[in-house]
């Protein structure tokens, strides 16, 4: 169960971290390109977690957890205007 769950984490990681190389590539705002390099890393620490989840349960959810509060993005500009909830989601922008 706790190996699912770190899987998860994987994939939100990975699935954020797309999001801010696409609206990096639309708006070349440099603090989407500093949020991805963070997701990038996080997301290898997650990774790494959801290794150690397969031995020690534990030690690999702290891993996973580490990585989730390295991913904090910060304060970023405002991309989104009029879009709609399913439009920030997959990052498209009205810039």
């Amino acid at each position: 169960m706790y190996v699912y769950i770190a899987i998860l984490a994987y994939f939100v990681v990975l699935f954020l971290t797309l999001r801010d190389v696409r609206i990096y590539k639309r708006t070349r705002i440099d603090s989407y390109r500093k949020g991805a390099m963070k997701g990038i890393f996080a997301s290898a620490l997650v990774m790494l977690g959801v290794l150690f989840s397969l031995s020690n349960p534990n030690l690999g959810l702290l891993v996973v957890l580490i990585a989730l509060f390295f991913n904090q993005k910060g304060t970023r500009e405002p991309v989104f205007k009029d879009a709609k909830a399913i439009d920030r989601l997959l990052g498209k922008t009205d810039i």
